[in-house]
């Protein structure tokens, strides 16, 4: 049976199934079927066209009884993804534009915001220029705990040479009026990417790349929550890195 909470939210926002469909990264096909068939999307999808919307994806789809679960440990969390594969690009690139004070991002590399985004440095100098500060840590290519983790990742000097990568695509940031780059050596348990009070947590597990480790989407409510420790994580990184130089 057609989906009418869905149908009134998509009304309500101005969006089309090709619209929706370009945010949830699916096709104009699949928002039809949830609509008119009262299809479920898989969980990634569905959590990540419900935030779009502003719903709570379990109103709108009441099969992902998992995710409520999950959901119900901690108030501040928004979605979890299995893998942050699920996620598309636009998830990082729309938290980045929504940020109104600051954005921290704490990696060793990420590369992959730049290759698929290519605007993402200019999103960074628009929110820079809107009075945001940014802070970026990259991982020290030369540092002993950035070695460490390619022979982890068992993809040997890869994680190297993807740091250097990622030096590349922030240099012509450095010097910009907002936005300082650093370098760090430290172990990453998590790569963050806070903006304002929303937080993207890309946990790391041993031997497995960061796209097939999971994500949780926090929000902060509060003093002392889980958004906290992950923010006083990244401050612990940053007050030990390196500046970038020009």
């Amino acid at each position: 049976m057609p989906n009418e909470r869905l149908r009134a939210a998509m009304m309500a926002g101005g969006w089309t199934y090709a619209t929706l469909a370009q945010r949830a990264g699916v096709d104009p096909k699949s928002v039809e079927r949830w609509v008119n068939r009262g299809r479920t999307p898989r969980q990634a999808t569905a959590l990540q066209a419900a935030e779009v919307l502003g719903e709570d994806a379990h109103a709108l789809w009441p099969a992902l009884r998992q995710s409520r679960r999950a959901r119900a440990v901690s108030p501040e969390l928004v979605t979890f993804y299995d893998q942050r594969a699920d996620l598309p690009i636009s998830a990082f690139a729309d938290l980045f534009a929504r940020a109104q004070t600051g954005i921290d991002v704490l990696v060793y590399a990420a590369v992959f915001l730049h290759e698929a985004y290519p605007r993402m440095n200019e999103v960074l100098q628009e929110r820079a220029a809107e009075g945001c500060t940014i802070r970026i840590a990259l991982g020290d290519a030369d540092s002993p705990g950035v070695r460490l983790r390619g022979t982890e990742e068992r993809f040997g000097h890869g994680i190297e040479s993807r740091c250097r990568l990622a030096l590349m695509h922030y240099r012509p940031l450095i010097g910009t009026s907002g936005i300082e780059v650093r370098t760090h050596g430290t172990t990453l348990y998590n790569s963050l990417y806070r903006a304002d009070g929303e937080m993207l947590v890309n946990a790391h597990a041993w031997g497995v790349n960061a796209y097939r480790a999971p994500v949780w989407h926090l929000r902060r409510i509060g003093n002392g929550g889980v958004f906290d420790t992950y923010a006083e994580s990244f401050s612990a990184v940053w007050e030990t890195a390196r500046p970038l130089e020009g």
